[in-house]
C-alpha cells in the first residue's frame, strides 16, 4: 500500500505505545502512516518566510544526521547532547541518535556554561550539538574541563576566528559534518524499557541530578495524556517552551507526533505575539509566566481605557466564568448567560484574537497558575487546563479535563498513574511514567523512590473525594518560624504576585519571629507611584523609606488577608536587580534558587531583622 493510500485510508490516527515500542519507533511509524502530512513549520531567516517539512522530508534529514553520527564510532548507550533552541534540527538530531541506540541529553540554551560543563562531564557526553559559534566561544573559557567531548557540531556556519586552533579538530560546522547522501534510517532494536534520555533537573539548590527516562516512560506518558487531552490530527501547536524542559518535550513534541498534529516553532519569546498571529495555533502549551504576561498586558490596556470598557470586560469575564461553572455542573444557569454571544463578539473574541483566534484550549504546567489569571482566560471562553508533574514522572502525573476542570486544582491522575498522600501529606506517584532513577546516584534514587515504586514528589497536597489533587506547598520549602509555626512560602508568594506592582518576591523568616519579603518591583508602576507621591528616585531620607515600606506592606496585606495571623508579613525589602537565569538566581525553568537568593541578599535580610 502506498504512503498516499495510507493517509487516505484513515491511518492518521493515534499511534499505540505497543506499535511504537520506542521513541524512534514512534517517529518511524508516523513517517509510514502520514509521509506527506506537514510535520513541522519553521521560520527561514534567509527567505524571511515560514516553511514546512512533511514527515518524509524529516525522515530524509534524519538519515543524513544519522550517517554523520555513525562516523563518530559511537556505541549504543553512549551519550550525546543538544544545546539548541527548538527547531526541526533538534528533532532530526534526536531521532537520528535514538535510532542508533544513543542516549540524548538536552541542555538549556541560556544555562550557564559551567552548569552545562558539569552535565557533559557527569554523563560522559561524546558529541555536543550547539546552535551557533557564540555558544562555543563561551565553552572555550572552560574547554580544558570538557576534554571527554570528542565532537562539537555547530549548526550555523562558523566565524573564521571563533575557534581556537587547538580545538579545530573536534569542532565542525554542521554543513561540513552532515552526509550529503544517506541510506534508510536505522532503528537498532532496543528494549522499550531501555534508557532513552537523561534530563538534568535544574536544581533550586545544589548540583543538578540526571533523571533517567526510558522509551516506555515517555511513550506511556504521552499516550495517557492523549486519553485526557484531545489532540487531533489537524491541530497546530506553537512550540516556544524549550525542548530541554520535560513538559514541552513530552506534551509539545511526542504527544503531537503520536497524534499526527503539526508543530510550529516560534522564533523567540519577544516575537511570540507576532508568531501567535501568524501561526494561529489551535492548542497552546505554556508555563504560567506566559499567561501572566498576557494577563498583565490586558490589565495595562484596561487601565488606560474608560471606566465603561473596564466594566464591560469584567462583566464579560464574570458571565463567561459563570457559564463555565454551570457547564461543569458546579453552578446554576443564569439569565445573564443569554448575553454571552454578544459579550463574546464584543469582548472575548477581540482579546483572544491576540492569541491567534483559533485556540481550542490551553495547557498550563511547570508551576502553579494563579486562580485570578485562569479565571480571566476561562471567563473569556478559553479553557485553561492546569496539570501537574515533575521531570522524574516523565513529567505528567495529573491533569484537568475539558469536562472536569477545577482550576484551583491540578486535576485527577492521568490513566495508568496512581497518587496518594504519604508522610506530612507529601504527594506520592506510581506508574509506568516513573523514572528509572538518577544517573550515577543510587543513594538519591533510593531516597525518592520507595521499594514498592512510589515516587515522593516533595510537594504537599490534598486530594478531594472526586480525586482532584491540589498542591499546597513544598516539603523542603517550608519556613519554620521561631514560634514553631510552619508556613509554605509558595502560596503566599503567589498571592502577593496578584498585585501587579510586584514583579518577583521571596518570603523569608526561617527561625525568625516573623515573616518578611524580598521584592523586585515592576519598574513602570513603581516609577509612576514615586512621581505621583513626590518621592525622589534615590530614597534619600529614612522617612521616605519608611513610608514606602508601609505602602508596600499595605498592598501585601490586601493580598494575604486569607492567611493565618501568624503568617502576617511585617517587613519588606526592595531589591533593585531582577532575579534571572543569567545572574544565577533562577533555574532555566524560571524557578527561584532560594538558597542563592538568600545568600546574595543576606545583608538585606539581616537588616529586616535588626534588633529582633
Amino acid at each position: 500500500m502506498s504512503a498516499t493510500q495510507l493517509e487516505h485510508d484513515g491511518m492518521i490516527g493515534i499511534i499505540p505505545v505497543e506499535e511504537a515500542k520506542t521513541l524512534d519507533g514512534l517517529f518511524n511509524e508516523r513517517v509510514r502512516r502520514t509521509p506527506h502530512k506537514p510535520a513541522y513549520r519553521y521560520f527561514n531567516p534567509i527567505s524571511e518566510e515560514w516553511a514546512d517539512y512533511n514527515w518524509e522530508q524529516m525522515n530524509q534529514f534524519v538519515a543524513r544526521w544519522q550517517a554523520a553520527l555513525e562516523k563518530e564510532s559511537l556505541a549504543p548507550g553512549d551519550r550525546v547532547a543538544v544545546m539548541m533552541k527548538n527547531s526541526p534540527e533538534w528533532v532530526m538530531f534526536e531521532q537520528a541518535a535514538l535510532g542508533l541506540g544513543l542516549v540524548v541529553i538536552p541542555l538549556y540554551t541560556d544555562d550557564r556554561v559551567e552548569n552545562a560543563a558539569y552535565v557533559i562531564n557527569d554523563a560522559d557526553v561524546k558529541v555536543l550539538l550547539l546552535e551557533n559559534a557564540h555558544q562555543w566561544q563561551q565553552f572555550l573559557t572552560i574547554r580544558n574541563e570538557i576534554e571527554g567531548l570528542q565532537r562539537v557540531v555547530i549548526l550555523h556556519p562558523l566565524e573564521p576566528d571563533c575557534v581556537d586552533p587547538c580545538d579545530s579538530v573536534r569542532v565542525i560546522a554542521a554543513k561540513s559534518w552532515l552526509s550529503v547522501r544517506a541510506g534508510a534510517v536505522k532503528h537498532i532494536p532496543v528494549d522499550s524499557h531501555a534508557l532513552a534520555t537523561i534530563i538534568y533537573t535544574s536544581g533550586t539548590s545544589g548540583r543538578p541530578k540526571g533523571v533517567m527516562l526510558s522509551h516506555h516512560n515517555i511513550l506511556s506518558n504521552a499516550a495517557s495524556c492523549l486519553q485526557v487531552i484531545p489532540v487531533l490530527a489537524d491541530d497546530c501547536l506553537l512550540s516556544f517552551l524549550p525542548l530541554s524542559h520535560t513538559f514541552e518535550r513530552t506534551s509539545g513534541y511526542y504527544v503531537p507526533m503520536m497524534a499526527g498534529a503539526m508543530v510550529a516553532y516560534a522564533r523567540s519569546i519577544p516575537q511570540l505575539q507576532e508568531d501567535l498571529l501568524t501561526i494561529r495555533p489551535t492548542l497552546l502549551i505554556s508555563v504560567p509566566r506566559i499567561y501572566e504576561r498576557v494577563f498583565s498586558g490586558i490589565r495595562a490596556k484596561l487601565a488606560e481605557g474608560s471606566g465603561l470598557a473596564k466594566w464591560l470586560f469584567n462583566f464579560a469575564v464574570n458571565v463567561g466564568y459563570s457559564r463555565f461553572e454551570c457547564q461543569q455542573g458546579r453552578g446554576n444557569w443564569k439569565f445573564s448567560h443569554c448575553l454571552w454571544p454578544l459579550l463574546k463578539q464584543m469582548v472575548a473574541n477581540k482579546v483572544l484574537s491576540k492569541l491567534g483566534g483559533r485556540l481550542r484550549f490551553a495547557l498550563s504546567g511547570g508551576a502553579a497558575l494563579s486562580p485570578q489569571v485562569s479565571r480571566v482566560f476561562i471567563g473569556l471562553g478559553l479553557p485553561v487546563l492546569q496539570g501537574y508533574g515533575m521531570t522524574e514522572s516523565s513529567p505528567v502525573a495529573c491533569a484537568n479535563r475539558l469536562n472536569d476542570n477545577m482550576p484551583s486544582s491540578v486535576g485527577a491522575p492521568i490513566p495508568g498513574v496512581e497518587v496518594k498522600l504519604g508522610e506530612s501529606n507529601a504527594l506520592l506517584i506510581r506508574g509506568p511514567n516513573v523514572m528509572l532513577g538518577y544517573w550515577n546516584n543510587p543513594e538519591a534514587t533510593e531516597a525518592i523512590i520507595s521499594s514498592d515504586g512510589w515516587l515522593n514528589s516533595g510537594d504537599i497536597a490534598s486530594i478531594d473525594e472526586q480525586g482532584h489533587v491540589t498542591i499546597t506547598g513544598r516539603l523542603k520549602e517550608i519556613i519554620v518560624l521561631s514560634t514553631g509555626e510552619k508556613v509554605p512560602p509558595a502560596d503566599m508568594e503567589a498571592a502577593i504576585l496578584r498585585d501587579p506592582i510586584f514583579e518577583q518576591v521571596m518570603l523569608v523568616g526561617e527561625a525568625r519571629s516573623y515573616l518578611s519579603v524580598l521584592a523586585v518591583l515592576n519598574r513602570t508602576l513603581w516609577q509612576d507611584f514615586m512621581a505621583q507621591h513626590g518621592f525622589d528616585g534615590n530614597l534619600t531620607s529614612n522617612q521616605q523609606k519608611q513610608q514606602l515600606e508601609e505602602f508596600l506592606l499595605e498592598r501585601i496585606a490586601l493580598q494575604t488577608s486569607e492567611f493565618p495571623g501568624y503568617a502576617k508579613i511585617r517587613r519588606v525589602a526592595v531589591i533593585e536587580e531582577s532575579w534571572s537565569v543569567e545572574n544565577g538566581l533562577l533555574t532555566p525553568t524560571l524557578k527561584l534558587k532560594r538558597g542563592k537568593v538568600f545568600e546574595k541578599h543576606k545583608a538585606d535580610i539581616d537588616q529586616l531583622y535588626a534588633g529582633h
